[in-house]
């Protein structure tokens, strides 16, 4: 395949789905990837390849090793490996840490943190042969300074910021990049269980006076994956100024 391939995990809506058209358009082959919402996945692969783009929809559970394992191999049949890998997978748990039972732990755990490692780990060989590539993640500013009652969420997130950052400094000698984006409220699914007045409320924390858009997080994963190769075990912020 002569297009560059990228890996896009939770890829059927919000942050993910911007990703997979913004890479799409940009030319590369887009590798998109979701757990449950598979119908919307494949309308996404759908839509790229109207527009005459090039997609493949590879479904599964990125926070099972088994599963990253099987959908590699299906990377590997259509591509010799990738150039960018984008760790977007992830999901919110709101409420008092004292609530949330053993299974709601381990849910967001391995959807938020252990997917990061079992798909960097299998995109990692080929980009070092290489002597390229970027690994890309998708992390939160609450990684960085905590969230009340997203204790959980704030700890998986700051364990992708520390993962990137040791990464970064093991894989800089191979030239292959890693970077995460901390992200401030972005208009997500995930924030559309705000009511009206949290939403406003949360609105007026932000210095920019608004919410980000997954296109404008989607660009700066473009961006840091087509140059920037001095730029490597950073958490870039793209918060509106939030923190």
């Amino acid at each position: 395949m002569d297009k560059k391939c990228v890996l896009i995990t939770g890829a059927s809506k919000g942050i993910g789905r911007a990703c997979a058209f913004t890479f799409a358009r940009a030319g590369y082959h887009v590798f998109i990837n979701c757990r449950n919402s598979v119908k919307e996945l494949e309308q996404v692969q759908e839509q790229i390849l109207s527009e005459g783009g090039s997609c493949q929809a590879l479904p599964g559970d990125m926070g099972n090793s088994g599963d990253v394992s099987r959908i590699f191999q299906q990377i590997e049949a259509s591509a010799k490996g990738l150039d960018v890998l984008v760790n977007n997978a992830g999901m919110a748990y709101i409420g008092l840490l004292t609530d949330m039972s053993d299974s709601d732990w381990e849910r967001i755990l391995h959807t938020n943190l252990s997917s990061v490692f079992y798909c960097s780990r299998a995109a990692i060989p080929y980009m070092v042969s290489q002597k390229s590539g970027k690994i890309i993640s998708i992390s939160s500013m609450w990684g960085t300074c905590g969230a009340s009652c997203e204790a959980a969420y704030s700890a998986t997130k700051a364990g992708v910021n520390g993962l990137t950052k040791a990464l970064a400094k093991e894989l800089a000698p191979s030239n292959v990049q890693v970077n995460a984006i901390a992200c401030g409220v972005i208009d997500t699914g995930m924030n559309a269980q705000l009511s009206e007045q949290e939403r406003h409320t949360l609105m007026d924390e932000v210095p920019a006076g608004r919410f980000g858009s997954p296109m404008e997080v989607a660009d700066l994963v473009l961006d840091l994956s087509e140059s920037h190769a001095y730029l490597t075990g950073q958490i870039i912020g793209l918060d509106g100024g939030f923190l």
